[in-house]
């Protein structure tokens, strides 16, 4: 099974308590889905985002180079008051097979992500363009969410509960200690779906000590 399909079934929350276990810091707090329906899994293609200042340059016509089943991952450096992406974005990337987009700043036309039901993450909405406001700066080079260090080529995995990000080298490992919590978690669950006590259970399994952090990566 490829890592992607592997990442497909694990949810974020696993995804968490593997990070917190392994000590990476990958969990994009306060970056949600625009609908708790969307989950998205890829490779980061990333973008960062600076003041257009005299520079004259624009949003960027980058999304033709984003590669199908990838992520675009953009640092607006949570700005509100400036969106950077919408809804001609939106269409070329669902066209051509784009996993998903994260941002660390606001996005708008979201009408047109739930219609044709492709993902985006954000911080927020609105009307506002960044025509003129900000402009693409660099690609494919290191950004941040929301304080998380975003590689070009790290995974990502989004869900109904928010964003996290794998580094590229430690995602094997990232996944194998995510899937052994999510097997010890569902056999909790069918204990106590058979009548034990949730107690008995969680103590049987290590439960409390799941995401305690064992190793250094």
């Amino acid at each position: 099974m490829s890592l992607r399909e592997r990442l497909s079934r694990l949810d974020t929350p696993a995804l968490s308590d593997a990070l917190d276990r392994l000590g990476i810091d990958g969990q994009v707090v306060g970056i949600a889905p625009l609908d708790r329906s969307f989950r998205l899994v890829g490779q980061a293609f990333t973008v960062r985002m600076l003041p257009v200042g005299t520079t004259g340059r624009n949003v960027g016509d980058y999304i033709d180079d984003v590669r199908s089943g990838d992520v675009v991952v953009i640092d607006n450096g949570g700005r509100r008051d400036a969106t950077v992406w919408g809804d001609i974005l939106t269409t070329v990337a669902h066209r051509d097979g784009v996993a998903g987009t994260v941002i660390d700043g606001v996005c708008r036309d979201v009408g047109r992500s739930l219609d044709l039901g492709y993902p985006i993450y954000a911080r927020d909405v609105t009307m506002r363009t960044g025509k003129d406001r900000v402009c693409a700066e660099a690609f494919n080079e290191a950004v941040q969410l929301a304080g998380v260090r975003v590689e070009p080529g790290d995974w990502l995995r989004g869900d109904a509960d928010g964003i996290v990000v794998l580094p590229l080298s430690l995602a094997e490992r990232i996944v194998d200690v995510a899937e052994e919590i999510d097997a010890t978690e569902e056999a909790i669950r069918v204990a106590v779906g058979e009548g034990g006590a949730l107690l008995d259970a969680r103590r049987r399994s290590g439960y409390h000590a799941l995401q305690t952090r064992r190793a250094t990566p």
